[in-house]
């Protein structure tokens, strides 16, 4: 008799594992358009980012070449700031695409 109960028990469990098997939810993938959405910004952002730079190193390079053509202090300040300027509201039309 002690066989039967034991037999029963064993088998009563493999049921219920395997009915937990089945009604468990299967694993999915997170590769979502969120995901998709998340890596466009970021991307935008790198470029945004590259743009910036560039209107950096182009203001450096214009009020070098404005120092050295013999321009005032202000003058060419004003010039690098507006090249650095157009570089910025480049740089927001980009991350707004």
């Amino acid at each position: 008799m002690n066989q039967k109960s034991t037999l029963r028990v064993g088998l009563t469990i493999i049921v219920f594992a395997a009915a937990g098997l089945l009604v468990a939810p299967a694993p999915g993938y997170s590769q979502t358009g969120g995901m998709e959405r998340r890596d466009d910004r970021r991307d935008d952002r790198q470029d945004a980012r590259e743009t910036k730079q560039t209107g950096r190193e182009e203001g450096r390079d214009a009020k070098a070449d404005c120092r050295d053509a013999g321009g005032s202090g202000p003058e060419c300040r004003q010039e690098k700031r507006e090249i650095k300027q157009d570089a910025r509201g480049k740089a927001r039309d980009i991350k707004k695409d």
